[in-house]
């Protein structure tokens, strides 16, 4: 049986919406700070009506978590939970840093992705991910919020600890690393001295969060609609390598 999930995320800039039916991808994507209010529903009736479906026939509505602005974020999660209120749906967060990531496989096939979204306050929102073989993202838990140098330090610390190169292999290496997000124009200095690919995404879509959502789905990994939690980030701050990089 072929999965059917929506998709919705206002937590950036960037307003979108994407339906997975029966393998298809119907999408829809605006940049519109400040007007996701008025946007997000259409959008949903958009592709419903396209796919010809209604939304009580969905499996599952999955919504952009966060980590973003903490109105679009809000936005997004309360909007969700009242479509999957109003049609029974069980819902799936999805991180909008690991939506960046998803967003770099899909057009540059790079399943190592280093994801920093402009945080203000000075901060950036940050994660280091690793595609596997399954299409699992691995790093979830290096999400966090932090200065950009100290994120720079972290990621340049993994890149050179992860095995000992010579310097020509370390340059390999590290051009296997794409990165994405706003952060990294906002502080250029995180690129200095770095050979990493610049993946050209810098928000988060919904059609990238689909086959997280539905990896999740599959496994069980569900959320009733009054137990729905927002990411800030804000007091999560720790650092966290991934598995067998300890």
């Amino acid at each position: 049986m072929s999965s059917r999930i929506l998709a919705v995320d206002t937590a950036t800039e960037a307003c979108s919406v994407a339906l997975l039916c029966d393998g298809e991808i119907i999408s829809r994507f605006a940049i519109s700070p400040r007007e996701h209010t008025q946007k997000v529903l259409p959008m949903v009736e958009e592709v419903l009506t396209q796919a010809g479906i209604k939304l009580n026939q969905l499996d599952a509505l999955a919504f952009g978590r966060g980590p973003g602005s903490f109105t679009g974020v809000r936005i997004g999660v309360g909007i969700a939970q009242g479509l999957a209120l109003g049609a029974d749906l069980p819902m799936v967060g999805v991180s909008s840093l690991m939506t960046l990531a998803q967003g770099v496989y899909r057009t540059t096939n790079s399943s190592r992705v280093l994801v920093a979204i402009d945080a203000r306050m000075s901060e950036i929102y940050c994660a280091q991910y690793q595609r596997d073989e399954r299409g699992f993202w691995l790093g979830e838990d290096t999400e966090a919020v932090m200065l950009p140098a100290d994120f720079k330090a972290k990621f340049t610390e993994v890149q050179f600890t992860e095995v000992q190169f010579t310097e020509v292999q370390f340059t390999e290496v590290q051009e296997q690393w794409s990165y994405a997000g706003t952060g990294w124009a906002a502080y250029p200095e995180l690129l200095e001295g770095s050979s990493l690919n610049d993946s050209l995404i810098t928000l988060p879509a919904a059609q990238d969060m689909l086959p997280i959502a539905e990896q999740l789905w599959l496994a069980g990994k569900v959320t009733a609609v009054e137990n729905v939690e927002p990411t800030y980030l804000r007091n999560e701050v720790t650092w966290k390598k991934l598995p067998g990089r300890e």
